[in-house]
């Protein structure tokens, strides 16, 4: 049992597994939340739900890199406390101004815009923290566990979500993850282990700091090929779900309840794949994890363009199962990958500087995806997202990874491939 358990009888790491436990189910019910929200109560166009869908992810591309070098000198801790704090207090704005009758678009697009420049510090200073929490040894298992949360919250969450939307109503509904990241705030702040106060540099400047980051990602042709594909996977994965949400809703007229039901039901394979991803990296190789898994698996998400009533939906669900999975071990992989590869004082920099590349494509296909859905229609948007992000795996496809099982770490940089 104890074997099974792993990082998970270490005290500090049990508080930052239960704070992402909550949190991240409280997230999947604001995802289903926010646009239905913008759909049902506030009969939102397909354009606006694409700016929508921009502004939650605007932040990484407009504050991205600045935050990297600002988590370095900051203790993490204390930004992922604040990061919770500050996001519970922006979802309980939308509620409240839909309880007095001033729940408007704009509002809409500001509390997104603003959850999004939080969730940066919280995300660079979160998969930089743990290097510090759990050793560099037991990345692969302290993600591996991680994402299994995520792939936990992505069954339950969506589920809970639709059920929440249909029984009380949109905005009602975001209460539960404003309360949810309360929580997670307090979970947080019961680890023990501190972080020492990074030490600053007497010529310190914010440039050079932003600019020593992006050499670092950009100078190493293996975490550049990475960048390639997971920038071009979500930029039309955003294309493709700005606009799923409206298909399902507006032109098939499926229930919040069956919405969230149907979601949870793909994200399943997320689920199977957290807790598969070790196991899959030590038969492949981490750098063939890396090419193979996605590549395979993508292709199944254009099933999702051809959803009906029906039986149909659920073959739609299915495909964004396999897709989900194929993106979790690709993740568990790559995110332990950087962080073992990097120097701790890099870390925060070397994070945003890799957000800042691959989420950054996300409010560019947000809006791609509204106008497309506006000009183009729906269905055929989700097409074309789902169409492209099966090209992601190009990058490293093409790349050294292609032949390596062993990546290199700390200031190792590409081995001789293998075979």
């Amino acid at each position: 049992m104890n074997r099974r358990l792993g990082l998970l009888r270490e005290y500090d790491f049990r508080q930052l597994f239960v704070a992402d436990t909550i949190s991240q189910v409280g997230t999947q019910v604001t995802q289903i939340a926010l646009p239905l929200v913008a759909i049902l109560a506030l009969d939102a166009t397909p354009l606006e739900v694409g700016v929508l869908a921009a502004c939650e992810t605007a932040a990484f591309l407009l504050v991205g890199l600045p935050a990297g070098a600002w988590v370095d000198r900051m203790r993490r801790r204390s930004v992922l406390i604040f990061g919770d704090a500050a996001r519970a207090v922006l979802l309980g704005s939308v509620p409240l101004a839909w309880w007095a009758g001033t729940l408007t678009m704009p509002q809409l697009y500001a509390v997104a815009l603003l959850l999004g420049v939080f969730t940066v510090f919280f995300d660079v200073a979160y998969q930089s923290y743990l290097p510090h929490l759990v050793g560099r040894e037991n990345l692969v298992e302290g993600n591996a566990k991680l994402e299994a949360v995520r792939g936990v919250s992505q069954v339950a969450g969506p589920t809970v979500g639709g059920l929440l939307v249909q029984w009380l109503t949109a905005p009602v509904a975001i209460v539960v993850d404003a309360v949810s990241f309360l929580l997670s705030a307090v979970f947080v702040g019961l680890i023990r282990k501190r972080e020492p106060k990074p030490t600053a540099a007497p010529d310190r400047h914010l440039g050079r700091e932003i600019g020593e980051g992006l050499r670092f990602v950009l100078g190493n042709r293996l975490l550049r090929s990475i960048a390639m594909c997971t920038g071009t996977a979500n930029l039309f994965m955003s294309i493709a779900m700005a606009m799923f949400l409206v298909l399902l809703a507006d032109d098939l007229d499926v229930s919040a309840g069956t919405i969230g039901l149907l979601m949870s039901t793909g994200s399943i394979g997320g689920l199977v794949g957290a807790f598969t991803a070790m196991r899959i990296a030590r038969w492949l190789g981490q750098g063939q994890t890396i090419v193979y898994v996605i590549g395979v698996t993508a292709p199944f998400g254009l099933l999702m363009a051809v959803v009906q009533p029906g039986w149909m939906l659920w073959l739609g669900a299915a495909g964004f199962g396999v897709t989900m999975f194929g993106a979790v071990v690709y993740n568990i992989a790559q995110v332990s990958f950087r962080q073992g590869l990097t120097p701790e004082r890099l870390l925060g920099r070397m994070n945003a500087t890799m957000r800042f590349l691959v989420w950054g494509t996300m409010p560019l296909g947000g809006l791609i995806g509204g106008v497309l859905g506006a000009n183009v229609g729906v269905r055929e948007t989700v097409m074309i997202g789902m169409a492209g992000a099966c090209l992601a795996f190009l990058p490293v496809f093409f790349s050294p990874l292609r032949t390596m099982r062993e990546l290199p770490r700390g200031d190792e940089r590409e081995p001789a491939p293998v075979g």
